[in-house]
């Protein structure tokens, strides 16, 4: 028996928890695939991509820093791509060519609404970052019918760009790095959602957030994931937020969003995650 090969693809990801993940789907779906882990470079990208492919891989997930320069390196894109403007999976399509997909959307709103069971419609809702994180999760989060959205960045005006981008889909906004400043969405209302889209983690460094942006049934949410709290996580606590999680959740759930392109099968994603949350002792 043939056996398909996927793999992640990044920079610096020793730390992924993706093999681990793609292998219990391939065992509880009884899947003949193995799944692999390539640490590169930016400008070795390109290459590492098409030699993968050239020797028989499958399909790819794509994740930090590569998720915006990968949109060249696909035939086709899907819409949710395409209106990211940037991908997380790779999908070899069965005449040869190579379709781009980002499910980090459709996998954020799939812990929110049915891990964490939180309600977005009507939410005010602040995110953190303008970068290809954050665009991967803007489209699915505005169709969800929040009642605000505010992005944040560090470059005010790249969270001014982003937010034109999107403008279309709902109600979008940007800020400078200091919400509570803006607008409505000042110090005497906390929000109810505060997605952190940055590297938190590897900076280490907390959001350049008043503590009046959060109060006690503010969800903190951090894309990251980790043995450790990141400073965001951290922030957020010593703000006042009793409910904070990390991106395990939908690393999951988006890792199912790309077996189901790749192998036409979904997973179930509530074992796999109880088994990721055990291993890093990290409550859910």
């Amino acid at each position: 028996m043939s056996i398909d090969r996927y793999a992640v693809i990044g920079e610096h990801i020793g730390y992924s928890r993706s093999p681990q993940i793609h292998t219990l789907f391939a065992q509880q779906t009884a899947q003949a695939m193995s799944y692999g882990l390539i640490d590169v470079a930016p400008s070795a990208l390109a290459v590492a991509v098409r030699d993968f492919l050239a020797g028989g891989g499958r399909g790819l997930n794509v994740t930090v820093p590569h998720k915006l320069a990968a949109m060249s390196l696909a035939d086709a894109l899907t819409p949710r791509a395409q209106r990211a403007g940037a991908l997380n999976t790779l999908a070899v399509q069965a005449d040869g060519t190579v379709l781009g997909d980002n499910t980090d959307g459709a996998g954020l709103l799939r812990d929110l609404s049915i891990n964490l069971k939180f309600r977005l419609t009507g939410a005010r809702l602040l995110l953190i970052g303008a970068g290809g994180a954050a665009r991967g999760v803007l489209a699915p989060l505005l169709g969800a019918g929040p009642k605000s959205l505010l992005i944040s960045n560090r470059t005010a005006a790249r969270a001014q760009q982003l937010a034109a981008q999107f403008a279309d889909l709902g109600p979008v906004r940007a800020a400078g790095g200091e919400p509570e400043s803006s607008g409505t969405d000042n110090a005497a209302a906390a929000f109810d959602l505060i997605i952190n889209t940055t590297p938190a983690n590897v900076q280490g460094a907390p959001p350049a957030l008043a503590a009046s942006t959060v109060s006690p049934h503010t969800l903190c949410y951090d894309l990251s994931y980790g043995n450790t709290d990141s400073a965001f996580i951290r922030w957020a606590r010593s703000a006042g937020a009793e409910r904070t999680v990390n991106g395990l959740g939908m690393l999951v759930e988006q890792a199912a969003e790309s077996f189901l392109l790749w192998r036409g099968v979904r997973p179930a994603t509530a074992p796999v995650l109880a088994t990721l949350a055990q291993v890093l002792n990290e409550p859910r």
